[in-house]
């Protein structure tokens, strides 16, 4: 960016199958001692840390579908305390009586559109919410937009940063940018292909199906806001958005960045500096 000092966070993301064999350095940053949402393994691993999500941990079902963790059309919730689900019994009331929705009630749409559905008990900020979609068959429409690797064959979904020590290639990275940052992307970008960036975003599942499995399936860099999960679970820098991209087209920006610099002078736009003077909320 060719600003001294200045910092852009970023993930790699690492899909490992079933046959896959996953590296002991990798192996050794799984815990279940807590469950993480895609969008605090996301938060984490810019702060340096590194996390290996499997089913055992993943604290969001839908990110457990989208990664292809679980079957979308699993009838049995998953076990023990799950970040997410958690949210949706503390505002419930229901104490242990709550009962979990599994994959299959996010596929039918019960969970999305929890008020339409007559299940307000899935609803995340108590009796007033009307759900993150109208109505049953708008949920549906809207999942069915969104990229998710099914059927399942994921065993672990890795999570880290240019901090942890391995040979380990990513499959996609997401960068968090400020909007003046995003314009010097764009233009690198630009520069080097002469192509335009889309963005496919949604309301919600923004980093897991939006800024993951979107690149991954589709080769192509994919930019979009973070969603209310990730404001709100994975308190997510309210100033920035995420650009996700397969590895391969990392690479090619970030050599894109360096070349494009005297035609797209960063330092010079407004605003370019400000995140050196700010604390930045994602440490």
């Amino acid at each position: 960016m060719n600003v001294e000092g200045l910092r852009v966070p970023f993930t790699a993301v690492k899909f490992y199958r079933f046959e896959d064999e996953i590296p002991k350095s990798v192996c050794e940053q799984f815990t279940d001692e807590l469950t993480f949402t895609s969008c605090q393994a996301h938060r984490q691993s810019m702060l340096g840390d590194s996390l290996l999500l499997m089913k055992e941990n993943v604290g969001c079902v839908a990110a457990a579908i989208t990664f292809g963790l679980v079957d979308k059309n699993d009838p049995n919730p998953l076990n023990g305390s799950r970040v997410y689900t958690d949210i949706m019994k503390e505002q419930s009331g229901k104490g242990e009586a709550f009962a979990a929705p599994s994959p299959k009630d996010f596929t039918d749409g019960k969970v999305y559109a929890c008020r339409d559905a007559g299940f307000q008990e899935y609803a995340l900020f108590g009796e007033e919410d009307v759900g993150r979609m109208e109505t049953v068959e708008k949920a549906r429409r809207a999942m069915a937009e969104m990229p998710a690797l099914q059927p399942a064959n994921t065993k672990a979904v890795f999570f880290y940063s240019d901090e942890f020590e391995t040979d380990v290639e990513p499959d996609v990275a997401i960068a968090a940018l400020r909007p003046v940052e995003l314009t010097r992307f764009v233009g690198a970008w630009s520069f080097q292909t002469g192509e335009r960036i889309a963005g496919s975003m949604g309301a919600v599942r923004a980093v897991n199906s939006d800024l993951v499995v979107r690149p991954l399936l589709t080769g192509e860099i994919n930019v979009a806001p973070y969603c209310v999960g990730a404001r709100m679970i994975g308190k997510l820098d309210p100033n920035r958005m995420g650009v996700g991209m397969p590895f391969a087209k990392f690479r090619e920006a970030t050599l894109a960045l360096e070349r494009s610099k005297t035609g797209y002078p960063f330092e010079q736009f407004p605003g370019a500096r400000d995140a050196l003077a700010e604390t930045d909320s994602t440490r």
